[in-house]
C-alpha cells in the first residue's frame, strides 16, 4: 500500500500545548506532554457547545473550526480509538442505579456527535465521516482520506482525538501509556510532499517509541522536527514516511 499527500495546514491541542510556537518546541525537545497542565480556552467554540462536549470532543470541535476560519474544506474525516468513553460510562452507570438519564449525555454519546458538532458550530454541511479504529484509527483515517480524494474531494480536513479513559477501562488497556484529552489536526491534498508506504510487522525498537504517543501526535511531532523519514507502527501495520522538501 502507498499512499501520497500535501499537509496544507495543521493545528493541535493538547494539556499546556496549544499555538504553533509551542508546539514546535514540543517537538524539537520531545518533552513527555504533562497531563496535569490545563487545556487552552477555546477561541472559536461557542460557549453553549463547548459546555455539551467533553474533553476530546471540545479539544476535535475546536481544533477543526480554527482550521476553517482561515482554510476551505471540502470533506471531513473524524478518528477516535474511544470516542465518548467517558460519556458512556456515566450512562451506564446511571441505568445501572436505576436514575434518570442526561438528555445531553444520550444526545451526545454516539461516536459521531463530535463530527456533527463541528459541521453545526461552523455552519457548513460537508460530506463527513467518523472512524474507530482501535489503536489504528488515525491511519485508517489517512485511508479515508485518500479515498475523498480519489471521489473528487481536493482538501480533506482530518481531526484524530480522544479524551481521558476512565480508570474502570484501563485495566483493559495495558497498551494505553498516554492518558489525555488531545486532538490533531491536518488539511490535507493529494500531492507528493509526503510518501507512505505500509509494511506488515514491527519491530521492537518501533513499538517501544511509537506507543508511547498516539500515532497522530507521533505523526505531529517528527512533521514540525522536518525529520525527512520516521516510523508509525500499528497493530497490523507500520506506515514508513518519506517526505519531500523539493
Amino acid at each position: 500500500m502507498k499512499l501520497a499527500y500535501s499537509l496544507v495546514d495543521w493545528q493541535a491541542l493538547a494539556p499546556g500545548l496549544h499555538g504553533g510556537e509551542a508546539w514546535q518546541d514540543w517537538a524539537q525537545k520531545g518533552f513527555a506532554i504533562d497531563p496535569t497542565e490545563a487545556m487552552a480556552k477555546p477561541q472559536f467554540l461557542p460557549m453553549m457547545t463547548a459546555r455539551r462536549l467533553s474533553g476530546g470532543s471540545r479539544a476535535a470541535v475546536e481544533c477543526g473550526l480554527a482550521l476553517l476560519a482561515r482554510q476551505q474544506a471540502d470533506a471531513i474525516v473524524f478518528t477516535s480509538r474511544h470516542g465518548e468513553l467517558e460519556r458512556n460510562l456515566r450512562i451506564l452507570h446511571t441505568l445501572a442505579d436505576h436514575q434518570s438519564m442526561s438528555p445531553t449525555d444520550f444526545a451526545m454519546s454516539v461516536h459521531n456527535s463530535a463530527v456533527g458538532s463541528l459541521t453545526i458550530a461552523a455552519k457548513a454541511p460537508l460530506v463527513s465521516t467518523s472512524i474507530a479504529a482501535g489503536i489504528d484509527s488515525f491511519q485508517q483515517g489517512l485511508i479515508e482520506v485518500s479515498a475523498l480524494h480519489q471521489a473528487g474531494y481536493q482538501q480533506v480536513l482530518l481531526v484524530d482525538f480522544d479524551g481521558i479513559v476512565p480508570d474502570y477501562y484501563l485495566p483493559w488497556l495495558a497498551e494505553q501509556r498516554v492518558n489525555f484529552s488531545y486532538a490533531v489536526a491536518l488539511l490535507l491534498r493529494a500531492g507528493e510532499q509526503l510518501h507512505c508506504t505500509g509494511r506488515t510487522g514491527r519491530t521492537g525498537g518501533e513499538e517501544e517509541a511509537e506507543t508511547r504517543l498516539p500515532q497522530s501526535l507521533r505523526f505531529l511531532q517528527q512533521w514540525l522536527a522536518a525529520s525527512p523519514t520516521f516510523s508509525l507502527a500499528g497493530e497490523r501495520l507500520t506506515w514508513h514516511w518519506e517526505r519531500n522538501h523539493g
